[in-house]
């Protein structure tokens, strides 16, 4: 197959740097997004959310006319899907945005097309995107049906990047690429090896999505028993990260540094995909999503402690008069990815307390909307450390590392990031 142009559906975290990274190549990008604001920044060159980089890569690829963006998707060689994979309030895997992608894309393909899902999915989902394909599509022949005789290939390749570093882990990350007939793999594997210097495995397409979705079990089931520890040690009074500093001495030990829970597009979802497959067989898993979604409101307790014991010494100040500030709201340090992140969880629910918060981010411009609360605020590090009666720690940003001898001397100091320690 012979790619000259590739659609890339979805233009946030992943999807815009994919595009980017083709479109460098030399290989016509069109990227799609429901977003027209994200759309027309793309189209002037410039990006529309925070990764080192990629403003760059964009930026060259569109004044050169390689890349470009719109709302609906155009005939291609090949189609890229990168949109969000959530779940539902009773944690059952949300695959709306997918299907309402390979209905968008079914219009406007052709025979000898490729289509390849990279969003973290649950095993199975490469066939349903088949499936809706065929009921748009009942002209052509997909992989569910005809094997590798079918006019339409279909492959997972999920992406497995760091915020942050994405733009050089898509270059040199190995890949895993999952056809659902070893032709759909083989046509992938040709795509990926145009921008991809590691090493490109195939499979099935079930088995890499199960793959991807066990790699980032595997970190959430270590980061919980990190956090436990944390729960353990702060009930025996012993400094856990002084602890887990000793315990790694050890040369087969490595524990992972406690945090206020696990947030993110993938840590803090995927594992629920896996559980909801095989409920009964998945017992570690869910639990460890158990001990990690509870990190929050032990931290919120925490809170409300230290505000129990300012109204015991000041009798005379109101919920109303105490002031929280709260540093970082996003999921993980130097971010502005706010998605799933238990900060921003915690520093919703204090704003609930009826005190008043200050809020220190400083990777994004403005709190999002659901934080819009007359008692609640952006701050500057300097005015939140200046004016607060508690400080919590929920990010390890640079800013607050730098600024780690000021805030170590914070009286009413909650760390849940071990910054100070």
């Amino acid at each position: 197959m012979n790619v000259s142009k590739i659609v890339v559906m979805g233009l946030g975290y992943v999807g815009l740097p994919t595009a980017a990274v083709f479109a460098s190549r030399r290989i016509q990008v069109l990227g799609v997004d429901v977003n027209q604001r994200a759309v027309d920044t793309i189209n002037r060159g410039e990006i529309h959310i925070v990764e080192p980089s990629l403003d760059i890569v964009v930026r060259a690829a569109v004044t050169e006319g390689y890349l470009k963006a719109a709302t609906q998707p155009e005939p291609a060689d090949a189609f890229l899907i990168a949109v969000p994979t959530p779940f539902k309030d009773d944690k059952v895997p949300d695959l709306a945005y997918v299907e309402s992608s390979a209905r968008a894309i079914a219009p406007v393909l052709a025979a000898g097309n490729l289509v390849v899902l990279e969003s973290t999915s649950p095993v199975g989902t490469s066939e349903q995107l088949s499936a809706w394909l065929a009921e748009e599509r009942p002209d052509l022949t997909f992989p569910h049906q005809a094997g590798d005789a079918s006019d339409i290939r279909i492959a997972h390749c999920p992406e497995r990047v760091l915020p942050g570093q994405v733009i050089r882990e898509l270059v040199e990350n190995d890949r895993v690429i999952g056809g659902i007939t070893p032709t759909c793999a083989t046509e992938a594997l040709k795509l990926y090896k145009k921008v991809v210097q590691g090493d490109c495995i195939t499979t099935t397409a079930r088995t890499a999505e199960m793959a991807k979705l066990t790699e980032n079990s595997f970190r959430d089931i270590n980061i919980a028993f990190a956090n436990e520890l944390s729960l353990i040690c702060d009930r025996l009074d012993i400094n856990v990260w002084e602890m887990i500093r000793l315990a790694n001495r050890h040369p087969r030990v490595n524990i992972l540094s406690p945090g206020p829970g696990v947030g993110g597009h993938c840590i803090a979802v995927d594992p629920w995909f896996i559980v909801d497959s095989a409920p009964e067989q998945a017992r570690l898993i869910r639990l460890a999503r158990e001990v990690n979604d509870h990190k929050p409101d032990w931290v919120l307790q925490k809170v409300t402690g230290m505000m129990e014991a300012l109204h015991r010494d000041l009798p005379g100040r109101t919920r109303q008069d105490i002031k929280v500030a709260c540093l970082g709201v996003a999921f993980k340090p130097d971010i502005d990815d706010l998605r799933e992140s238990p900060a921003l969880k915690i520093t919703r629910a204090i704003a609930e307390l009826g005190c008043q918060v200050l809020v220190v981010e400083p990777n994004v411009r403005t709190l999002p909307d659901h934080l819009s609360r007359p008692n609640l605020r952006k701050a500057s590090l300097s005015e939140a450390l200046e004016e607060a009666d508690i400080v919590c720690i929920l990010v390890r940003h640079k800013p607050f590392t730098e600024a780690r001898n000021e805030i170590k001397s914070i009286p009413q100091l909650i760390d849940t990031v071990g910054l100070v320690n």
